[in-house]
């Protein structure tokens, strides 16, 4: 059985999480405060850690760093509140694997812990080339073709394009693009990501209004399904 400790303050959210979870057959431990995270992580060796940014006696933020300077590599998932957005890069660039924004749906929350735990055992690898439809991508080589015709896509594209296939089923919040593929950049939204979405697939798909490889899943983000 999975073991998943729980760092958050907020009993109400502390409870839910540790129902969820349990539900979803996992051995559940609860931290409300850094300091006893750190103690925890030690004790309980979990298979993965979700998070809280906000916490009482040491940030969610000086505990991954903490862990990480340790060697500790558990999966860690951090919770932040909606518009703690330079939060959220500083903590994918210290170690977290991922970061829910609040409030949130128990069910995209797991839709992340599958895809890091994933991840965590080694099941995503980097790729170079990529062949679906009649869609050919090589990544090193900045080049893609259509039904053997150059296509043109732009760096952002092939990152883009990228980040999606080598989560090839997994939903990908809209969010996680915006940090990942463009960094921390105020002047760009979640309507930033819809409109390069879009351009992708008018480029990459037979019928962009229907499209077969970016799929959307509403309300939560996109998946690639080459």
């Amino acid at each position: 059985m999975a073991k998943v400790l729980i760092v958050e303050d907020d009993d109400s959210m502390s409870v839910a999480l540790r129902d969820g979870f349990e539900y979803e057959k996992y051995a559940v431990s609860l931290a409300k405060d850094g300091e006893s995270a750190l103690r925890m992580a030690t004790r309980v060796s979990p298979d993965l850690i979700i998070l809280d940014v906000m916490l009482p006696k040491m940030s969610g933020l000086d505990v991954c760093k903490r862990l990480r300077s340790e060697r500790n590599g558990v999966p860690i998932i951090m919770l932040t509140a909606r518009g703690q957005e330079i939060d959220k890069v500083l903590g994918l660039k210290i170690g977290a694997d991922d970061y829910v924004t609040k409030p949130f749906s128990f069910m995209e929350l797991m839709a992340r812990v599958e895809a890091v735990m994933r991840r965590a055992h080694g099941q995503i690898e980097p790729i170079e080339e990529l062949h679906f439809g009649d869609v050919s991508v090589f990544f090193k080589r900045g080049e893609a073709t259509k039904g053997g015709a150059p296509i043109d896509l732009s760096p952002r594209e092939f990152t883009l394009l990228r980040f999606l296939a080598e989560r090839k089923g997994d939903v990908v919040s809209r969010e996680q693009l915006l940090t990942i593929v463009w960094g921390y950049d105020s002047s760009s939204t979640s309507r930033t990501v819809d409109v390069h979405i879009a351009k992708l697939r008018s480029k990459i798909e037979t019928s962009p209004e229907e499209p077969k490889f970016i799929i959307t899943v509403h309300g939560m983000g996109y998946k690639f399904m080459g």
